[in-house]
This record gives C-alpha cells, sequence and structure tokens, in this order.
C-alpha cells in the first residue's frame, strides 16, 4: 500500500472531517448546512446526511452506553443493522443514527442504557 500525498483528492477537504472529493466516486455536491443540537450543544451539518456521520465529522466518538456496564458504544456497522449507534432523538430512545437523516433543529442526546421515552418530544 502507498502513502498518499497532501494533495491527493481524498486528503483535500473544505469541510474539516468530511471527504468532499472522493477518488472513485468524484466531488461530493454542496448541501444545505443546518443546525442541530447534541447533549444540549449546537452542531452544524449537512442536510440529509446520517446523524452518527455528523457526529462522527466532529469527532463524537461514544453515542450511548450500555445498560448493564455502562461501556461506550459507537458506530459499528453503518447500515441500521446494529444498534450501537442508537441515540436518544427529538424524545425518542433508540434511534439508529447511521440510517437517521440530519434535520434543522433536532436534538439528539447520548443515550444512557435502555434510554428514555419524552412523551410528547423533548422536555423543554
Amino acid at each position: 500500500m502507498t502513502e498518499r500525498s497532501a494533495d491527493h483528492p481524498a486528503t483535500r477537504s473544505t469541510a474539516p472531517g468530511r471527504i468532499t472529493d472522493h477518488p472513485i466516486l468524484g466531488p461530493v455536491p454542496e448541501r444545505r448546512r443546518v443546525v442541530f443540537y447534541h447533549d444540549g450543544r449546537p452542531v452544524e451539518a449537512f442536510e440529509g446526511e446520517p446523524i452518527a456521520a455528523a457526529l462522527e465529522a466532529i469527532g463524537v466518538r461514544v453515542l450511548r452506553t450500555t445498560a448493564r456496564r455502562g461501556e461506550p458504544r459507537g458506530l459499528f456497522c453503518a447500515i441500521g443493522r446494529c444498534t450501537d449507534c442508537v441515540m436518544t432523538v427529538d424524545g425518542v430512545p433508540n434511534v439508529r443514527t447511521c440510517v437517521t437523516p440530519v434535520r434543522e433543529g433536532m436534538r439528539v442526546e447520548t443515550q444512557r442504557g435502555l434510554g428514555e421515552w419524552h412523551p410528547g418530544g423533548w422536555p423543554r
């Protein structure tokens, strides 16, 4: 395997943490930027990208903790088959964030254990 130079297309990015010019798929078209909230903090993301991808791009690796031992879990399969990426989204626990698209203003919380249901949406 060879090392990539700093000017290789896959290493250039105007959006930190994201590939914007893939060596096989080519340039990724620009999308509208939106703000959602992760654990109460605003996060800028591209509209429609998976929540887990937006969090990965800013360095968030722990998406939930296990119910029994409180062990950290993060992105694993990235296709919606496992439950390692589940988080509480807009008051609904156990949402698979690897396949759930980001929307403007959504509230995403790190899920502790089995999560809690917030009837009527996120507590205000």
